[in-house]
């Protein structure tokens, strides 16, 4: 479904149609890729900025508030510029990009960063593009080429070990929330990337984000009245960027990429985050970066490109 109001065709904010993304113009093509990096930038700040939000809120207050905010902002483009319902067909999907994207990553996520440190967790992302670009090839028929799949596992790998490395090798108690934040994340990108080839990008986590409202604003309250909250300019500055940063504008730049270059591709930009989350954790919670970044910025970056060159067969079979 396409947005009917004449403001969104001002603004520029249809994406391409159902079929190829790979066939479209180049131009087309690098701005995707474009706003999946800006996606990818904004996402690698959630890890520090929800350590900053945790000194002021709780686990579950931090996650029901950040949801409320980035719904109160989505529902107000929404409601701005007139966009209708999606049609029933959609609401499936969009349960799935809710259920992911909206509550259980941020859920999963925050309740592991109590005893975690940003590091450690930078494991899930360095696994989330493969993990991505399995459920897409699953739920979408696609077929990414053999030098797609190397290049993907080698910088899957890549990261891995440099992160397992800078924790000490150790693994937490925090490690199944980490690995059910990345199985349940991966599904909402993947149905989400669907989605934002049939409607705008930004419209997929605006109506998710909406649809979580009946859970979220009750389990704002109760969280609120039972977690204490102590007010910090660092707590306050963690929270906004989770809620309007995170949970909405970078998935409004990252639905778009995804539908502009394919889900495969555009996941497997999301190599870089875990280094990007280390850079900002030393800038800005003083964290100490290994020798070793250096050398693994540039594996991943390696594997990055070769990825974007390979050629993924035009498969995919979306439900209209």
């Amino acid at each position: 479904m396409r947005a009917q109001s004449s403001a969104i065709d001002q603004i520029g904010i249809a994406v391409s149609t159902p079929g190829t993304p790979e066939q479209g113009p180049p131009a087309d093509r690098r701005s995707g890729t474009l706003q999946a990096a800006l996606g990818v930038t904004a996402f690698s700040l959630t890890f520090p900025a929800t350590a900053w939000g945790l000194e002021g809120f709780g686990p579950w207050s931090l996650v029901a508030v950040r949801s409320v905010l980035a719904a109160v902002i989505a529902g107000g483009c929404l409601l701005a510029l007139r966009v209708p319902v999606p049609a029933r067909r959609h609401w499936a999907g969009l349960a799935v990009v809710a259920a992911g994207v909206v509550l259980g990553f941020p859920l999963l996520t925050t309740l592991a960063l109590q005893t975690s440190t940003t590091a450690h967790a930078a494991v899930v992302v360095g696994l989330l593009p493969l993990t991505t670009a399995l459920l897409s090839a699953l739920r979408t028929g696609a077929r990414p080429s053999r030098m797609f799949w190397g290049a993907a596992l080698a910088g899957a790998a890549a990261v891995i070990a440099f992160t397992v490395q800078q924790s000490g090798g150790a693994l937490s108690s925090a490690d199944a929330y980490l690995f059910g934040a990345l199985l349940i994340c991966a599904a909402g990108y993947t149905e989400g990337g669907r989605l934002a080839r049939t409607m705008p990008g930004w419209q997929v986590i605006g109506w998710a984000l909406v649809l979580c409202l009946p859970l979220s604003v009750p389990g704002a309250l109760v969280a609120l009245s039972y977690e204490p909250v102590h007010l910090s300019a660092h707590s306050v500055a963690g929270l906004l960027w989770v809620a309007a940063g995170s949970q909405f504008l970078g998935l409004v730049v990252w639905y778009r990429g995804m539908a502009a270059i394919g889900i495969p591709k555009a996941s497997q930009l999301q190599l870089a985050q875990p280094l990007l989350t280390l850079v900002w954790s030393v800038l800005l919670l003083g964290e100490q970066l290994a020798p070793a970044a250096p050398l693994t910025a540039a594996a991943v970056l390696i594997c990055i490109a070769l990825t974007q060159r390979a050629r993924a067969e035009p498969q995919d079979r979306y439900s209209r």
